[in-house]
């Protein structure tokens, strides 16, 4: 058992081992002047989700709204169980 636990902690120690070592970074005097970048559009904020109240009926069968002639008529019936 002893060299079962071994032979695994020596597999993470290589594997970690393995790994590249991080470039230097670069002094600010190499670097080239940056071009000046316009400033894009304000983008509007992504709106966050809000969670629904818990419906009563969502774990109710809904199957009966199945025989209703058009599919409008269905998917009035079936938004009572969402």
């Amino acid at each position: 058992m002893k060299k079962i636990a071994l032979l695994a902690a020596a597999a993470f120690a290589a594997s970690a081992w393995a790994q590249p070592a991080k470039e230097p970074a670069k002094p600010a005097a190499q670097e080239a002047p940056k071009a000046e970048v316009k400033p894009e559009a304000a983008k509007p904020e992504p709106q966050k989700r809000v969670a629904k109240k818990a419906n009563p009926r969502r774990q109710e069968d809904a199957r009966h709204c199945l025989e209703k002639s058009t599919n409008t008529e269905v998917i009035k019936c079936a938004e009572a169980y969402l």
